[in-house]
């Protein structure tokens, strides 16, 4: 159990392909964002849970924080929840990355690095939402944030997280090696397919 990591749940996304929130969708007995919750507290005595919309969120009994620059995607979550953490180190996870493993998650937090952010790379990609991020890396996000608000394109306004593990210096670490890695950990639920997908994997 870390008592020195605060886990971070985001659940901010608009769930567009699937065509409703996927966070709230069921398996087994449980909804996604109950499992993510189960998960992280199960490592974590301080779990927080980003979102904008914290109301829908309170059953889940965790202290709750919506973004400042609103519309902005995910980089504006972990900024979110850097600002509202009280740990140097957070894990940040996204709640639709349901097949996570304790083994990984202990690898990516236990890296010895004096880089600001560690960040997995799996499947040719930079797993940047089940990653660890520094408290101190947040002028970093806040630059880059402040930067795209005032931009006309509006992809630019989603986010940049490789803009911002660019700029921060992150470790990236090969992690296909690693004993606990199987193709599935990073498998996020985006659309139908993929919750036909995880209904297999977890039932």
């Amino acid at each position: 159990m870390y008592r020195d990591v605060t886990g971070i749940i985001l659940a901010g996304g608009r769930s567009i392909r699937m065509g409703e929130n996927k966070a709230f969708l069921k398996i087994g007995n449980l909804t996604a964002i109950e499992r993510v919750r189960n998960f992280m507290q199960s490592l974590f005595t301080n779990v927080i849970l980003i979102t904008n919309s914290p109301a829908e969120y309170s059953f889940l009994g965790l202290d709750t924080y919506e973004d400042v620059y609103k519309n902005m995607g995910p980089l504006a979550g972990i900024h979110s929840g850097l600002l509202n953490s009280t740990a140097e180190k957070n894990f940040i996870l996204s709640c639709d990355l349901l097949l996570m493993k304790k083994e990984i998650v202990d690898y990516i937090i236990n890296y010895e690095t004096s880089k600001p952010i560690t960040v997995s790379k799996a499947e040719g990609f930079v797993q940047t939402l089940a990653a660890v991020y520094q408290k101190r890396c947040i002028d970093f996000v806040e630059k880059i944030l402040s930067e795209n608000q005032k931009s006309e394109n509006p992809k630019k306004k989603e986010n940049n997280l490789l803009i911002l593990i660019e700029k921060a210096g992150a470790e990236i670490i090969s992690i296909e090696n690693h004993s606990g890695y199987n193709k599935n950990v990073f498998f996020n639920m985006n659309n139908k397919s993929d919750y036909k997908e995880i209904l297999k994997i977890l039932n």
